[in-house]
């Protein structure tokens, strides 16, 4: 068949679910074809590996050892397919190919300018990722909010491939906004209508229009849209807003999604949601109920997170469970409870803020044997706390905080130090480790190799191995050359839980397979939870 490109753009404000309702469309179509996902942003950033996760959000890594937006983790969890680096596109990276094409003379002494030649390298590009991947649909995500100036020559590139590809072969579908004001108790459309006419101006005739609102659409308003927009009524469709992202392609379908892609596309549409729906039930009738910290730094933007919170709700499907999450702020008190906590997770994180709150919160689930679970800096947390305080090593600290600290029990990588180029000095993507046998990581995943992705310049340092081993801490996980230390473990004699990786596994969990280090975590904190309720 035809190549077919369907292209998601947003109005009205930032923040509408663009990403999701792009995912759970392309989860529709993946049933029977190839999805390739397109992240289009207009930051000038050439990836956003360097922004602060309280601006941007989550930083998502993906096999390849490409930071990309946090899209991406809907993406993958929604299609069920590893996405790459080169299908997320910033203005950074375009800016940076149309330069290095100037350079090289590709454009014959012409005058470069933003249309036609930045705009066609866009779509030139996105041509290219669709060929490359072999991919029967191709879908393309304009980051930013119509009128933004940020995302001008996106929607040029894309209006020029409708000319290119044809009509049939295009789908444009509008993610906008119907507010239902305090007080009133009417949905509004007008902004739909001015955000819809503004995407009019930039050449591109919407096929479909999605409304986020916090109730379905009313026919007489989705019938105003329809007529303003050019459509029929089956055409605008309702974003509902909805406790769980999960059962937004099920939203959709219910309002007829795919005989819609189908029609409008010319292709035979076969969804396949059958298991999606059993496993939203569960988590809908849970009977279970456990409560779960998480001990960070950033925890004023959840987003920072969004990996975390995703792999505790595939494992609150699969074990018909409610997760409750306690935000625990470990830069402002040292001192947090824990009372009432099944589980607490230390993720990564950056730099000295919250470190010692940290390692407080880790001693605290040591001593009190309480599920444990640490990520990246996690670990690196874990190994500061058991050095200092069960091989009493009181000096003992990361050059990352204390680059004069007496025991360096976490250090840089030795390869990373003459590495300047910020993007460059981190150990990213997909490593694998080697594990122990008959240690409990290697239980949880039923491997003695696996392969995690990564996102870090620390590691534990090898002149302090033989130490932690010989004062009980298992590096249960190293890596195939047994320099670098992957997951450690406390034995199950001392405590019931207490495991953590240099890896981030929340980035591979998904619906269907959830991380299972995350499963014997939730595991854990179902037994401690039932123990305390006796």
């Amino acid at each position: 068949m035809e190549r077919k490109y369907v292209v998601v753009t947003g109005g009205v404000l930032s923040g509408l679910g663009k990403g999701i309702a792009m995912a759970s469309i392309g989860n529709l179509l993946s049933s029977t074809y190839k999805v390739v996902p397109i992240k289009c942003d207009g930051y000038l950033n050439v990836d956003p590996g360097t922004m602060n996760p309280i601006e941007h959000g989550e930083v998502f890594v993906l096999d390849d050892g490409g930071e990309v937006d946090m899209d991406f983790g809907h993406y993958e969890r929604f299609l069920g397919t590893p996405c790459k680096f080169e299908w997320n596109l910033t203005m950074g990276k375009v800016f940076e190919g149309v330069i290095n094409k100037e350079r090289k003379g590709d454009y014959l002494g012409k005058n470069v300018q933003m249309i036609p030649h930045v705009s066609n390298w866009i779509k030139d590009y996105i041509f290219a990722v669709g060929e490359k991947n072999r991919a029967d649909v191709v879908m393309i995500e304009i980051g930013g909010t119509i009128g933004d100036i940020e995302n001008e020559l996106y929607l040029e590139a894309v209006r020029s491939l409708a000319r290119e590809v044809g009509r049939k072969n295009i789908l444009f579908i509008h993610l906008t906004y119907v507010p239902i004001p305090f007080g009133v108790d009417e949905q509004k459309s007008k902004p739909t209508q001015q955000s819809v006419n503004l995407l009019r101006q930039k050449g591109i005739q919407p096929d479909m229009v999605i409304a986020r609102c916090s109730e379905m659409l009313d026919k007489s308003i989705k019938d105003k849209i329809a007529s303003f927009g050019n459509l029929n009524s089956e055409e605008v469709m309702t974003g509902l807003d909805v406790d769980d992202i999960y059962k937004i392609p099920l939203v959709f379908e219910k309002q007829g999604m795919s005989q819609l892609l189908a029609r409008k596309l010319d292709i035979p549409v076969k969804p396949d949601l059958e298991e999606w729906g059993r496993l939203i039930k569960n988590r809908e009738n849970a009977d279970k109920e456990i409560t779960i910290a998480i001990a960070g730094k950033y925890t004023r933007l959840e987003d920072s997170y969004a990996s975390i919170i995703e792999a505790l709700h595939h494992c609150s499907s699969h074990y018909s469970t409610k997760i409750n999450i306690k935000w625990i702020e470990t830069s402002e008190d040292k001192n947090n409870s824990l009372q009432g906590v099944d589980g607490v997770i230390v993720p990564g994180g950056f730099g000295s803020r919250g470190t010692e709150g940290k390692i407080n919160v880790i001693k605290k689930c040591r001593e009190n044997k309480i599920p444990f679970l640490g990520l990246c800096f996690g670990l690196q947390m874990a190994v500061i706390e058991f050095a200092r305080n069960i091989c009493e090593k009181q000096g003992a600290n990361s050059t990352e905080i204390d680059n004069l600290c007496q025991y360096p029990v976490i250090d840089i990588l030795e390869e990373q130090k003459s590495i300047t180029d910020k993007g460059g000095t981190m150990r990213l993507g997909a490593h694998p480790a080697i594990l122990q046998e008959g240690s409990l990581v290697s239980e949880l995943y039923g491997l003695t190799e696996v392969s995690e992705r990564h996102r870090h310049r620390y590691e534990v340092n090898p002149r302090f191995h033989e130490m932690l081993k010989e004062n009980g801490l298992i590096l249960s996980g190293m890596s195939p050359d047994r320099k670098l230390v992957e997951f450690i473990e406390l034995p199950r004699e001392k405590h019931p839980f207490f495991v953590a990786t240099q890896a981030h596994p929340e980035l591979k969990s998904s619906l269907f397979k959830p991380a299972p280090l995350f499963k014997g975590f939730v595991e854990a904190a179902l037994r401690r939870n039932c123990c305390n309720n006796i």
